[in-house]
């Protein structure tokens, strides 16, 4: 899963980055908000953690700019203690959470982790890669070239809809677990197997040449021939 940091302070970005790495993120981070910004609206990112107080543009400027760009990526908006306009300009702009300094390394996990699993917010019902069309809305998926298509369970519709929205990126079994199930005991760990089986045997069914190839010890990945 991966995470866009947006913090000035170099002491408090450097022991956020390690927190979130410690638990398996993948993080940039950005000192500036019109830089944050700019990777914010690349659209690659799960989830944001954003200052309110940046030089460059402020974190309600960079939330209010990104939200009419159509950036739908959760945000998290840090605010100073007390500043209720802080945060009330905060959600007014776009974000979806904030948390007042100082906090706890625990709390702001967690909050990270509900803001992760809010899902992946899109402009459109279908998706698409490959020979593949996946419509989230009446969870079907059918193949262009075959015209065969197929009814999905809600979690192999997000499970595909996981791996079409990061195609190109190798995802691990925990950050599918926390993105689909969220939550990360091993019950739910262990029906990520289970469930890529099943989307497996639907992508056969419809005749796709799109295959979830794994990469041993690592994770999954969306793969087909583009010739």
């Amino acid at each position: 899963m991966k995470l866009l940091l947006i913090e000035d302070e170099p002491r408090m970005a450097d022991a956020l980055k390690e927190l979130f790495r410690q638990e398996g993120y993948d993080v940039d981070c950005f000192f500036r908000g019109d830089d944050g910004l700019d990777a914010l609206c690349s659209g690659q990112y799960d989830g944001v953690i954003l200052d309110v107080m940046l030089p460059g543009l402020s974190g309600v400027e960079v939330a209010a700019r990104s939200r009419k760009a159509g950036i739908r990526t959760p945000i998290l908006m840090l605010t100073a203690k007390g500043e209720l306009d802080d945060k009330v300009l905060g959600l007014d702009a776009g974000a979806d959470d904030y948390l007042t300094k100082p906090f706890q390394p625990r709390e702001l996990l967690a909050r990270v982790r509900a803001l992760c699993r809010r899902g992946m917010p899109l402009t459109d019902d279908r998706l698409c890669a490959g020979d593949l069309a996946l419509d989230v809305k009446s969870l079907t998926l059918q193949c262009v070239a075959t015209g065969q298509s197929v009814h999905l369970s809600e979690k192999e519709c997000r499970v595909l809809e996981y791996l079409i929205a990061n195609r190109g990126r190798l995802l691990s079994k925990e950050q599918m677990a926390v993105k689909i199930w969220g939550y990360e005991n091993e019950a739910e760990y262990n029906k990520v197997e289970v469930y890529i089986s099943f989307a497996r045997k639907k992508l056969a069914f419809v005749g796709s040449q799109v295959e979830i190839k794994v990469v041993r010890g690592a994770g999954y990945e969306l793969r087909w021939d583009c010739g």
